[in-house]
């Protein structure tokens, strides 16, 4: 890396403002178009600058996806013959045994983000959406620690992230705590400072204070 660090690097841009080097990033949104209308431009600028995009999406909803790409003027099908974006359905990425394994991964990022760049790509930009969280899974119980614990995995990382969560399916109890675990966060269509964060190291500590309170 140059001297210039992570400066070298143009500024990127996300649901109408500046992405810093806080880069762990959940999304709130109360519909696809909400959704899509914040992160279709921050997908397309990726691409246009030949980064590496890598997408998880809910399998019976991977053609709707595809199609709000092409809606970008984002082709799909040729970024993937490129190398350039990888598609997964989350039972691939999140459920490869039919269980969720936090630490497994963990490790699955950090490998497939360096790996992107050993292919040469400068960074990478990542979507997940995240209501494989609500399946009846194996593991699943573990989406607190496991967002939080990405903090420790991901710092000083170029490479951003967007947790993807749809409002309307969740607690407000389990999205507080999801907002709590993330450093930046889009609200109401637009990409803010979290003040509510909590540094995984007190995060991660009160979450286990919970579970022994609960004998779990």
């Amino acid at each position: 890396m140059n001297s210039a660090g992570f400066d070298s690097v143009p500024p990127r841009h996300l649901a109408g403002a500046p992405l810093g080097s806080r880069r762990h990033i959940c999304g709130f949104f109360r519909s696809p178009d909400e959704e899509y209308r914040a992160l279709l431009p921050f997908i397309k600028e990726g691409l246009d600058r030949g980064e590496k995009a890598f997408h998880v999406v809910d399998p019976r909803k991977k053609e709707d996806h595809l199609r709000r790409l092409r809606t970008a003027r984002i082709d799909p099908g040729d970024a993937e013959r490129r190398g350039q974006l990888e598609l997964w359905d989350w039972d691939e990425a999140y459920f490869p045994d039919g269980r969720f394994d936090q630490s497994r991964m963990l490790t699955t990022w950090q490998e497939v983000l360096d790996g992107a760049r050993s292919d040469g790509f400068a960074s990478s930009r990542l979507v997940a959406h995240m209501e494989w969280s609500l399946e009846d899974r194996e593991g699943v119980s573990d989406l607190l620690e496991y967002e939080s614990r990405f903090n420790l995995v991901h710092r000083a990382d170029r490479d951003p992230v967007v947790c993807a969560y749809d409002l309307t399916k969740y607690g407000g109890d389990v999205l507080i705590d999801v907002l709590r675990a993330h450093p930046m966060v889009i609200m109401d269509g637009l990409l803010q400072e979290n003040p509510f964060f909590v540094p995984p190291e007190i995060f991660l500590k009160e979450l286990r204070e919970r579970r022994a309170a609960q004998g779990e």
